[in-house]
């Protein structure tokens, strides 16, 4: 075995003091990294002028709650049941509005919905219905129901007869609902109706 023209030095054996200086030296960078934060993002985005805007609500005020509303539909014995339910600013006021889908309590069958726009605030009292947008007496379902930008978007499962048993709608019409100098307008898309 050839020895070494270098002479043994004596900072290359690790012994505890180099240990305990190496420990110390970590937890001071570790506690230095945590005083030394980048400040809060202050930039705030422009918008884009091609960009589309939403009519949202403030995060801070809470939609009406359908389950404090006595909805106009007839149950006879039973009770109105909310399948169904979005919310959006829909009058542009910068207040939520609720649209709910509702129908009675039926152990069998499938009973005819209807859907209600809800108003109110909270220190309002109770919310309200403002709106029906379709009448249960219509005998229609509600499906593929939607909020978005203001607007309100279902397709309605009706019948092309009233011969034909609830069970089997045969009709379905694809319907939206806008807010237009104080009334909801409803529109059918075009090719919106099929049988």
């Amino acid at each position: 075995m050839q020895s070494s023209a270098v002479p043994e030095l004596a900072h290359t054996h690790t012994r505890p003091i180099h240990w305990v200086a190496t420990a110390t030296a970590v937890a001071g960078v570790v506690a230095l990294s945590g005083l030394l934060q980048p400040g809060a993002a202050t930039a705030a985005q422009t918008p884009d002028p091609q960009t589309p805007r939403t009519k949202s609500a403030p995060a801070h005020i809470a939609p009406p709650d359908p389950a404090d509303v006595e909805f106009p539909i007839d149950c006879g014995p039973g009770r109105a049941v909310v399948k169904k339910e979005a919310a959006g600013d829909l009058d542009g006021d910068g207040r939520p509005e609720t649209v709910a889908v509702v129908h009675c309590d039926a152990s069998m069958g499938t009973p005819p919905d209807g859907m209600y726009v809800l108003s109110g605030t909270a220190g309002a009292g109770a919310p309200r219905v403002v709106a029906t947008l379709v009448d249960p007496g219509d005998r229609t379902n509600v499906d593929d129901f939607a909020v978005r930008d203001g607007e309100i978007t279902a397709a309605l499962l009706g019948y092309s007869s009233s011969d034909l048993p609830s069970c089997c709608p045969d009709v379905r019409e694809s319907l939206k609902w806008h807010w237009d100098n104080g009334v909801f307008v409803r529109s059918t898309p075009f090719g919106a109706r099929s049988v």
